[in-house]
């Protein structure tokens, strides 16, 4: 097994799909007897682990939760036989650093469309302009790697349409199947003061890039009377819980739930609705099916190809707000046959599929 150097410019304490993703991957590869360190943005809010190595930082100030490292190679990563880049920016040009000093393959992974967030650094013509940048960016780092990873293939499909040439390989992201999984939800529902009847909800980031707002009004349209429920915090909560308001929804608000909580969440939802157009895999969509949970996805990004529909949930046009309604009215009508579905694909949604066919990439280098 490699010896691999990871570097990415988001990491613990921050959670998220790629925090989780470098972990359940690092802590797979250990387990095959393989080794890979992680250089990261250091924080006062996380003690580092064996093989973690914190790089200094200040917090990013358009982005919250993220922070700006300065780029940096320990010298304790400087035997690997891979290094791989989970970010184009700060830590990743230490990665391409450390690739041509040590004469190691690059390999880099495609975690977030860096272009959809340039409305976070400004508005208007300067967002385009922004925008424009961060394409011509990506194509020009993700040319100097010697494999490019990509959750799914619309993830591929995007990097090729900006030009960039490099080897693309799909690598799934992966869910950890043996905590995601259906469980009993009558203590979670207890809990957190959740009623009987049907929940249909989101867990994740409430950031305005994945238009969350969207779930609003579409449960509001739904024929079916169910009870809205969102995990997790972000910039976005406010205008969430205004929409919810002004529309008479429901809303339930639990705030970051720890993860061990998670598999009571989506176990409790009859649907979890996703309107992010954004996502290059969409995590949380597949632990949610590896819960049972059926997804109602907006037909945009990856949710294109992580939402199979009609199979695993059913999916709507972005910004049609009847469309996501009936979409709703139709998945939690179908629920059994879809969740009966969503468990029938665990294997292959699972972390030890994605480790393996990581492996395959790193060998073929």
């Amino acid at each position: 097994m490699q010896t691999v150097a990871a570097f990415t410019d988001t990491y613990l304490p921050t959670v998220n799909g790629v925090t989780y993703t470098i972990q359940t991957w690092r802590e797979r590869w250990e387990d095959r007897g393989g080794r890979m360190d992680v250089v990261y943005p250091g924080t006062d809010e996380y003690d580092p682990e064996s093989g973690e190595h914190p790089a200094r930082s200040v917090r990013f100030p358009f982005y919250e939760g993220f922070r700006a490292a300065v780029p940096s190679v320990p010298s304790a990563v400087r035997d690997a036989d891979v290094v791989h880049a989970h970010t184009p920016f700060a830590l990743g040009l230490s990665a391409l650093y450390l690739s041509r000093r040590i004469d190691a393959p690059l390999v880099a992974s495609y975690h977030t469309p860096t272009a959809e967030y340039a409305d976070y650094l400004a508005g208007g013509p300067a967002a385009t302009a922004i925008e424009g940048a961060a394409k011509r960016y990506e194509r020009l780092y993700f040319a100097r790697a010697d494999a490019v990873v990509v959750p799914s293939d619309p993830a591929g499909d995007h990097l090729r349409d900006i030009g960039v040439d490099t080897r693309i390989e799909v690598v799934p992201n992966g869910v950890d199947v043996d905590t995601f999984r259906p469980v009993d939800d009558a203590g979670f529902r207890e809990t957190y003061g959740l009623p009987d009847g049907p929940l249909v909800g989101y867990t994740g980031r409430h950031g305005f890039e994945k238009e969350l707002p969207d779930i609003i009004p579409a449960v509001a349209a739904a024929d079916t009377d169910a009870t809205l429920v969102f995990g997790g915090d972000g910039p976005a909560r406010d205008a969430l819980e205004a929409a919810a308001a002004e529309h008479d929804v429901d809303a339930r608000f639990l705030g970051f739930l720890p993860r061990e909580d998670l598999p009571a969440f989506y176990s409790s939802l009859d649907a979890f609705l996703f309107p992010s157009p954004v996502e290059t895999q969409g995590l949380v969509a597949l632990e949610a099916n590896a819960c049972g949970t059926p997804v109602v996805g907006v037909d945009a990004g990856a949710l294109s190809d992580t939402v199979v529909d009609g199979v695993t949930g059913y999916r709507f046009p972005p910004g049609d707000a009847a469309a996501f309604a009936d979409a709703i009215d139709r998945t939690l009508a179908e629920r059994d046959r879809l969740s009966t579905n969503c468990l029938d694909r665990r294997d292959a949604v699972s972390v030890e599929h994605a480790v393996d066919r990581l492996g395959d990439v790193y060998d073929g280098l």
